[in-house]
């Protein structure tokens, strides 16, 4: 199917990229949207929500009044742009909804995993071991309560990742596009496999034309396909996600703020939390991309 994320639609390429970076946020700030009530949203605040996710596949909203511990809020947010479809992920909590906070040693599986400790999280686009019919397209981050000092979050917009890298080599994009650029080796349990191994593309795309990306900057449990092109590709996008680009915007998240986006990149600092500032952050991953059509709200 002809169009941008196709190589040898060179024209459609151009067209698409000059109005992509002409729109993308130039600053974090223009990224946030406030809202009265995140579960209640305007036909306004909706309207600025849709215009940035449309620039940059993410937005950020912050509600003052809204800084409690209430996991309707989330869902009822993503419900608002289609986003229903929950993730039942391993460490989930019953509603598929994550509380994403410090285990203790004590708590069960979830101290052993990374975004349940207060340790840096390297980049990646949530679910990149899911296998394709439980493909991740849409996240909401929703800040209850931040850490005392650090967590924050690094962002980036997986299709500006992917001009970066054409632009540099076209080659990146077709190394990375193929069926089984990145293996996500089986996790196991003792003698028994829990999660079988997952073979992907990094770039794919969605039925609409839509591009998605699945990727993690982790260096254990993970084998890339074994070719030069695909070498070079991983070490080219390594070398943008530790720039200091002008695409990659950080944020720390407040409570009552959130991110909500279409799975895009992004990472998080270490934190370190006190008696008063514990980091609670509700994570939501949806098999639905989001909805932006400005439709159905007052």
């Amino acid at each position: 199917m002809a169009g941008p994320f196709d190589l040898a639609d060179e024209a459609s390429y151009q067209s698409w990229r000059a109005q992509k970076l002409s729109a993308y946020p130039k600053r974090v700030e223009d990224l946030i949207v406030a809202v009265a009530d995140p579960r209640n949203l305007t036909r306004a605040e909706r309207a600025a929500i849709i215009d940035r996710c449309r620039r940059a596949n993410m937005a950020i909203y912050a509600s003052a009044a809204h800084t409690g511990a209430d996991k309707e809020l989330p869902r009822r947010m993503g419900e608002q742009f289609g986003l229903v479809q929950l993730d039942h992920n391993l460490l989930a909590d019953e509603d598929a909804i994550s509380t994403l906070t410090v285990a203790e040693e004590e708590s069960g599986p979830r101290a052993d995993f990374i975004p349940y400790t207060n340790k840096p999280i390297r980049w990646h686009s949530d679910g990149y071991y899911n296998p394709p019919a439980r493909r991740i397209c849409g996240m909401i981050l929703h800040c209850v309560q931040d850490a005392e000092t650090g967590g924050e979050n690094r962002l980036l917009d997986h299709e500006i990742a992917y001009i970066l890298l054409r632009d540099e080599n076209p080659a990146f994009i077709r190394a990375l596009s193929a069926a089984d650029a990145m293996t996500i080796p089986p996790r196991m349990e003792g003698a028994t496999e829990a999660r079988a191994a997952e073979a992907g593309p990094v770039f794919s795309l969605f039925p609409n034309g839509a591009l998605h990306m699945r990727y993690t900057a982790r260096t254990k449990s993970i084998v890339w396909k074994d070719t030069a092109d695909t070498r070079a590709a991983v070490a080219a996008l390594e070398k943008i996600l530790a720039s200091d680009s002008p695409y990659i915007h950080q944020a720390r998240l407040k409570p009552g703020m959130g991110l909500i986006c279409n799975n895009i990149l992004h990472d998080r600092t270490g934190f370190n939390d006190s008696p008063t500032h514990k980091r609670i952050v509700y994570r939501a991953r949806y098999l639905d991309r989001m909805q932006l059509e400005e439709v159905g709200q007052r």
